[in-house]
């Protein structure tokens, strides 16, 4: 079986050059550190891990306010290990915010967004967004009273905004109140919107990480 993986792994890596790419991107020094410098890596172990897990959730949901809330308890009580993957979802978001946050406050407690990171500091600010739209938009999924009157203060809040808070306000909802167009839409950017605008992002931060390499901690004065 060994020699069978070797066989094909050597076929396909005449034709795509895995070898070229595995030392261009991973074969490389890593900085003096701590775990500190793994909460990148974390983030986008989690990050992959809402979307495996989302995608077994939306297989079985329902983005109506007739069938919502009774999709995730079908989802909770006839799924075998429903309960499983939706605890792992609904924690691991949550947890997701956390590391991307702590990430983020050590980049900048390290001064490590200065010259030659500066775009990736940006890109990093970005996906932290992304990260908080994500959880805004999917706590309203399973359309119960806290989903429901939470997202009904945030969007008001957000409507708050002098200005533009109208136009806010009713984007999100579709509407002046809470509706079967804010599910459908805060559906919609749950599961491909923010998705689709974070892998661009994840996929431009890693380069600009593999291209400048990775901040290592400030050395003590002896």
């Amino acid at each position: 079986m060994k020699k069978l993986w070797k066989t094909v792994f050597d076929w396909l890596d005449e034709r795509l050059g895995l070898n070229d790419l595995y030392k261009a991107t991973l074969d490389r020094p890593e900085p003096k550190g701590n775990w500190w410098n793994t909460l990148g890596s974390a983030s986008l172990f989690l990050f992959v891990m809402q979307g495996l897990t989302g995608i077994f959730l939306t297989v079985y949901y329902t983005p109506s306010p007739d069938h919502a809330y009774d999709s995730i308890q079908y989802i909770m009580t006839g799924v075998q290990f429903g309960w499983l993957i939706r605890g792992i979802h609904h924690w691991g978001a949550s947890l997701m915010v956390i590391v991307v946050f702590i990430h983020l406050l050590r980049v900048f407690a390290t001064a490590s967004y200065k010259y030659p990171r500066e775009l990736n500091w940006i890109f990093g600010v970005g996906l932290l967004i992304l990260t908080l739209g994500m959880g805004f938009t999917g706590y309203l999924l399973p359309w119960n009273q806290k989903a429901f009157w939470a997202t009904t203060v945030g969007t008001a809040i957000a409507g708050s905004v002098p200005g533009v808070g109208e136009f806010i306000l009713k984007a999100l909802r579709g509407g002046p109140d809470l509706s079967a167009l804010t599910l459908s839409r805060f559906f919609s950017a749950h599961i491909w919107i923010l998705p689709a605008l974070l892998v661009a992002l994840i996929g431009v931060h890693v380069f600009l990480v593999v291209k400048n390499g990775e901040s290592a901690f400030p050395e003590k004065e002896e």
